[in-house]
């Protein structure tokens, strides 16, 4: 099984919908976490209804804490950008995809930002198909 866990500071949207696209496009054999360093224990409403726009409901997602993760080893730990790690997430490659924290943004950026996520999303999926 590949596993693949995001990375934020509130585990309350950037992360929340990576994990959401990654089971909406991943194949057999993936799985997505998310966590956050400091979890703000519920999902951000705006992301609630951007991804409700292109059919994932996020109502069925908690915020989560990095202490809640599974101690597993993920093929892939990535950051949103936020300046957080996963230090205790075993992780065979890290990246960091150096998102802006939407939580001031206008409906229209903040979907914007999303459709970049998703892309980032497919982008990880390929690779992780190819063995990478």
């Amino acid at each position: 099984m590949k596993r693949v866990l995001f990375v934020c500071v509130e585990n309350s949207c950037r992360s929340q919908m990576a994990e959401a696209f990654v089971r909406m496009h991943g194949k057999d054999g993936l799985e997505a976490y998310s966590a956050g360093s400091r979890a703000s224990g519920k999902v951000n409403e705006k992301a609630i209804k951007s991804m409700g726009e292109v059919g994932y409901d996020l109502n069925t997602h908690r915020s989560k804490s990095l202490n809640e993760i599974h101690d597993v080893e993920y093929k892939y730990a990535v950051t949103m950008g936020c300046g957080d790690e996963c230090p205790y997430a075993k992780a065979k490659q890290r990246r960091d995809w150096a998102i802006l924290d939407p939580e001031n943004m206008n409906e229209q950026d903040f979907n914007k930002l999303r459709d970049t996520i998703e892309t980032k999303v497919l982008l990880l999926i390929d690779a992780m198909n190819r063995g990478e």
